[in-house]
């Protein structure tokens, strides 16, 4: 993979590691330029998916059974790598069973007319 062109105005980045081309309508890793799906669907399934347990990420730093730790049966945490250079692109604190959040979506045609 290819750097992405930044200087594309066509190219709007949305967060430290996501960029949208605003013409082909697709995701965009920052960082290498991979493509991450449409721009209508959620990036995270084009990503490189790491269910972590909670305990591994942040270790009881007490000992007992309050341990400030989070508990594998309330929280999980979910990482997304860009699967061209496995750039850790968001991370997500979810209940188990929660599905994947769809927390980005970008009115594509406002965005284009603005640039226009």
């Amino acid at each position: 993979m290819s750097k992405p062109d930044t200087e594309r105005p066509s190219l709007l980045e949305v967060t430290e590691y996501l960029a949208i081309d605003l013409d082909a309508r697709r995701w965009q890793c920052r960082c290498c330029g991979h493509d991450l799906g449409e721009a209508a669907s959620n990036y995270k399934f084009a990503c490189l998916v790491a269910d972590r347990d909670p305990r591994e990420v942040h270790p009881p730093v007490i000992d007992g059974p309050y341990t400030f730790a989070p508990d594998p049966d309330w929280c999980r945490i979910v990482e997304f790598y860009c699967p061209g250079c496995l750039t850790l692109i968001e991370a997500e604190y979810l209940p188990p069973g929660h599905p994947v959040t769809h927390d980005i979506e970008i009115d594509i045609d406002s965005l284009k007319k603005k640039s226009a």
